[in-house]
């Protein structure tokens, strides 16, 4: 009895040491909220592109945001330099990058291109994402105001052929 209780016991301590990352309630509900945020201001951009009938939606936007988030936030959480944040940035934009050009459609003519906004819609997320991440929360907050009011308002002004 004494030999499994011991390796149960070596189990849980194992087990207890691979699930310490975050040891206490602040630590919890820093994480909680920063991913949450992400999620809310993430959907709100793609609330509107879904509406729209884009293809990037509400999902596609809030998987952005958060994996922004979470991109730095981990990192963040460990204690790593700016340096190295500053290079899973750079890693980020460049497959953002990549996500966007899939949301860019050109026709057989020159002016038609279709989902330039949609592709810059989720960059921007990403950065929102990024934003929350660092615990910017109303820096993120404000640029989703701005972001919103761009794909609201601005349609009434553009010119229609």
């Amino acid at each position: 009895m004494t030999n499994v209780t011991s390796v149960s016991g070596r189990i849980f301590l194992t087990l207890k040491a691979e699930l310490s990352d975050v040891p206490d309630i602040e630590g919890v509900t820093k994480v909680v909220f920063r991913l949450l945020l992400a999620a809310i201001l993430g959907g709100v951009l793609g609330y509107d592109r879904e509406v729209k009938g884009k293809a990037a939606g509400f999902r596609t936007h809030m998987l952005v945001a958060v994996g922004a988030a979470f991109f730095v936030l981990v990192p963040l959480l460990d204690g790593m330099s700016s340096e190295g944040i500053s290079r899973v940035l750079q890693g980020l934009v460049a497959g953002i990058g990549f996500l966007g050009a899939g949301a860019i459609i050109k026709s057989d003519t020159e002016s038609n291109v279709q989902g330039l906004t949609t592709a810059a819609g989720l960059w921007l997320t990403a950065a929102i994402g990024v934003a929350v991440g660092l615990g910017r929360e109303v820096t993120a907050l404000l640029c989703t105001g701005v972001a919103l009011l761009i794909l609201t308002a601005m349609p009434r002004f553009e010119r229609r052929e």
